[in-house]
């Protein structure tokens, strides 16, 4: 029930990582993630609180289904929506906090009535991607849904930027960073390239409350976030990406400011730190104080999780010993199931106690039980098939399909296998769990010597074709890496060709390194694509469509949300000194103009006399764009005309038209058809011996009807 609103405290419902669309095919599983989304709006509603806050991840994919959409808008517009007018006074500029087509705070606009305001960044999961660098946030945004905030323009420069709110005496600066790969977070941070803005006025006033998304713990050297990087002026950090439930603010002593990990409100892994209870959180702001009042989701299906080792267990022991075992070891196991099942619903009663909806009834529960069979020396346990053993209890669990997880540990064997590999890559396959595919070509690459194909760029290829899904990502960059240094080895002279070609490609491949550090070599994987396969495409008489060069073309660019060049400090926010100083010039800037001055020169030759003078005019207009942009000289198509000689076109319709009867022949001087604009052309003469019945650019009847 609605509690009785203080004046100067501010109510936020605290969440992360809803991941609504995980599991959504799933006969049993599917709406898991959108009820208990819903369960949290609803909360947001029933204890009427000033505003919502999601720190990332509130969907499972980047581009989410339709289904997924649908429930988001629905619970959003049924929760969020009313009369009740927002009590938060906003003293931000819109335009600095917000980017899009809609720069203003959602509860202000005249249009639409917005009771409850939702702010939130986005996460790794639904990140910005394709075309315009959109995300799923930017659509909730454009519907007046949403308050989408925290973008990060450029990985390399961040500035943060707070929404300053006021209640009363209380005042709230949030600041928001969505979410950037680890590594390079990580780099950035260590670099003093993030700078963080506070307000010029009573700046000590100000409740500082930051909601990031980023791994909270060490998988590796670099790939988190540490604490104690972050500015020591903020008071509570809402830390998402982590799935374990730590809803209690923990202090960090070095720094002093608070940490809160709400967690996920779904199980998306079957591992331990899954099974702690779901929990949401409310945080009263009054003042520079806050207290924080834990809330249990009770739509989460129930989870209970184990792990026991045969050798060690007493209820497998002396079965080592026996021939055939695999039956006994099977029977003893179920009976660790169904206590596992009565445990999860006895959790699930426990919580809900007379409040089961008899209609729906008791979810099915989730169960994993991890079981080490490794025998003494000797010895063996047989085990069943996995799945087969998890299929016994279908009916009785969500997951019947991997209710148990058999492994033993690494023997000799193992070993050898893994001594033949990189010790990188052996070391990256011991941790299964963690196990990423960009870490895993990092690793690969670190053992390797590339000589032309830079690292940096190929290991984020791989990575867009994994997680992303983007097929040509591998493909786009190889075309894109060969031509760019084609075109550098044919400009250069007899003299450095006669020193050898080893150091040059050794230099094209460390300047794409650093063109891709500065961002600008990733913008451009972005622009170019695969066309639409023409429907009567022959593969085995013209070969694969992928292949062709005409299968490729240029999108053109268009500034995203966020893209384009970073504002400067006195924007007209009124901020005080950034926290951290960042570097006086950037290395994008600097790879820009090398990049501009290569371009220049390509134009002049006479490899790239396709290019029109109309397209050559846009290169020349974005003189000055950001470091996400990129020029015409990594067009794959002109590469493919510099090695094969290009074919004559067609005849175009104007010389078709030339009437018969004025003059037996016609002179054409002002359309060229030919490749070497620069020279001189004698004029063509088209006559009526050469004009055919078969000219697919004269119309038959009409050269009839001119004959008569």
């Amino acid at each position: 029930m609605p509690q009785e609103s203080d004046p100067d405290t501010i109510r936020i419902l605290v969440s992360t990582d809803n991941h609504v669309g995980f599991e959504e095919r799933d006969p049993i599983r599917k709406d898991d993630s959108w009820r208990t989304f819903d369960e949290v709006m609803q909360l947001a509603q029933t204890r009427d609180v000033d505003m919502v806050l999601l720190a990332g991840d509130l969907f499972h994919d980047n581009r989410p289904s339709r289904k997924a959409m649908y429930q988001v808008m629905r619970s959003l517009r049924k929760n969020c929506l009313g009369m009740k007018p927002c009590e938060l006074e906003f003293l931000s500029d819109p335009a600095e906090v917000f980017e899009g087509a809609f720069p203003h705070v959602n509860y202000q606009d005249p249009d639409i009535n917005i009771s409850i305001p939702v702010f939130s960044i986005h996460g790794n999961h639904d990140d910005p991607s394709g075309d315009g660098h959109y995300c799923s946030l930017d659509l909730l945004q454009v519907a007046g849904l949403v308050n989408y905030f925290g973008r990060v323009p450029e990985a390399d420069n961040i500035h943060v930027k707070p929404i300053l709110l006021q209640k009363g005496k209380t005042k709230l600066a949030l600041y928001g960073i969505s979410n950037v790969r680890d590594e390079r977070m990580h780099r950035t941070f260590r670099d003093n390239k993030v700078r963080f803005y506070r307000p010029s006025q009573q700046k000590s006033d100000f409740f500082n409350l930051l909601a990031l998304h980023q791994n909270h713990y060490a998988h590796t050297a670099t790939s988190y976030l540490p604490e104690n990087m972050l500015p020591d002026f903020l008071d509570l950090v809402i830390w998402g990406h982590e799935h374990e439930c730590l809803i209690d603010p923990q202090r960090n002593p070095e720094t002093g400011f608070h940490v809160m990990q709400p967690g996920s409100s779904v199980a998306t892994s079957l591992v331990p730190g899954e099974a702690v209870t779901k929990h949401v959180a409310i945080l009263s702001i009054t003042g520079k104080t806050f207290e924080v009042e834990k809330i249990p989701l009770k739509t989460v299906r129930p989870f209970v999780t184990r792990e026991i080792t045969l050798a060690n267990d007493k209820r497998f022991k002396g079965l080592e010993k026996k021939q055939d075992n695999r039956q006994d070891i099977t029977k003893r196991l179920m009976l660790i199931v169904e206590e596992m099942i009565e445990e999860a619903n006895a959790k699930w009663r426990s919580l809900h106690g007379d409040e089961i909806d008899e209609d729906e009834g008791q979810p099915l529960p989730l169960i994993r039980l991890k079981v080490e069979y490794t025998a003494p020396e000797g010895t063996k346990y047989e085990v069943e098939n996995p799945q087969r053993f998890s299929n016994r209890f279908a009916g009785k669990v969500a997951n019947q399909n991997d209710v148990v997880y058999f492994y033993r540990k690494k023997t000799t064997a193992t070993r050898k296998i893994k001594a033949e590999l990189p010790a990188g890559v052996s070391e990256a396959l011991d941790s299964t769990d963690a196990l990423k595919v960009d870490t895993l070509v990092q690793e690969f690459f670190a053992q390797q010597s590339l000589k032309i194909l830079p690292q940096a760029p190929f290991g984020d290829a791989v990575h867009q074709f994994v997680s992303k899904d983007d097929k040509y990502a591998v493909e786009l960059f190889v075309m894109d890496s060969l031509s760019t240094q084609v075109k550098g080895l044919l400009q250069l002279d007899d003299e450095k060709i006669s020193e050898g070609l080893d150091a040059h490609i050794d230099d094209f491949r460390k300047n794409m390194e650093k063109n891709f550090v500065s961002g600008q070599l990733k913008q451009a994987q972005r622009k170019r694509r695969f066309k639409e396969k023409p429907d009567g495409w022959d593969s085995d008489r013209e070969g694969h469509w992928t292949a062709q060069p005409q299968a490729v073309e240029e999108v053109p660019a268009s500034p995203g949300p966020g893209a384009g060049n970073g504002r400067s400090d006195d924007d007209g926010m009124s901020v005080d000194e950034p926290i951290a100083q960042a570097a006086s010039t950037r290395r994008s800037a600097t790879s820009s103009r090398a990049t501009r001055g290569t371009t220049a020169a390509k134009k002049a030759a006479p490899a790239a006399k396709k290019v029109t003078a109309a397209r050559k005019a846009p290169a020349r207009g974005r003189k000055k764009a950001g470091p996400f942009e990129d020029d015409e000289d990594d067009d794959v198509i002109m590469d493919d005309d510099e090695m094969d000689p290009p074919r004559p076109p067609p005849p175009k319709a104007p010389p078709a038209r030339a009437t018969r009867s004025s003059a037996p022949k016609t002179r054409q001087t002002t359309l060229s058809f030919s490749q070497k604009p620069k020279t001189s052309q004698k004029a063509i003469e088209i006559s009526d011996d050469e004009i055919s019945e078969d000219d697919a650019f004269e119309s038959m009847p009409a050269t009839r009807r001119r004959r008569k």
